[in-house]
């Protein structure tokens, strides 16, 4: 009788024991159905970059500001001149973006002086190239007309021609996507083509507004 009941006893035992185990396992096999569906269910985290803002009208740019006139010639002196300048959209050249740079922007400008010195107007190109996201560099080529000397005179400088080659540099920095200032220098002269050749060189400051 005695060794009826244990082995009942023992029977008993080992039922609990795999019970316990199929719970326990039923159990860990929930908690990881249930952690397995919660990632499923969390949202994934986005990195939004950070695009440059690039302008999408035919006129991409406006810019003005003052220049310093000549200050080393004899047309030293007087007020500072007033610049006003629209650059267009980059021509349609497809170019990796490690040499988007090397695509130009057409502009017209002009540089006004109201004390009877030389004024020019003038179109050309501009290249661009990002130091980083808010400084950038710029530097423009082209041709200009000018109401100034072309022979000697002693309050004018001796351009040679009405009509000369212009160059220019900037060193800008971006104050948002569309807002920008920068110091710029401007060059115009005739590089020897005619009987004189002093050239045009005035400095100074502009804002620009990005479309």
């Amino acid at each position: 009788m005695s060794h009826r009941c244990a082995n009942r006893a023992g029977t008993w035992s080992r039922t609990r024991l795999l019970a316990f185990s199929y719970a326990a396992s039923s159990l860990a096999t929930v908690a990881l159905a249930g952690a397995g569906l919660a990632a499923d269910l969390a949202p994934t985290p986005q990195i939004i970059p950070i695009v440059p803002h690039v302008s999408q009208s035919f006129v991409s740019e406006l810019r003005a500001g003052a220049f310093a006139h000549d200050p080393f010639s004899p047309e030293a002196g007087g007020v500072a001149d007033f610049n006003g300048e629209m650059l267009f959209a980059k021509l349609p050249i497809d170019a990796d973006a490690r040499w988007a740079f090397l695509v130009p922007r057409p502009h017209l400008g002009g540089t006004a002086n109201f004390t009877g010195k030389t004024s020019h107007i003038y179109a050309g190109f501009t290249w661009d190239y990002d130091i980083t996201s808010a400084i950038f560099l710029e530097a423009s080529f082209g041709g200009s007309l000018n109401n100034g000397s072309t022979g000697l005179r002693p309050d004018h400088n001796a351009l040679g021609c009405n009509g000369l080659f212009r160059e220019s540099g900037s060193l800008g920095y971006r104050l948002d996507s569309h807002w920008s200032v920068m110091a710029s220098i401007e060059h115009t002269s005739n590089a020897g083509l005619c009987n004189y050749n002093r050239g045009l060189t005035n400095f100074g400051g502009r804002v620009g507004y990005t479309f």
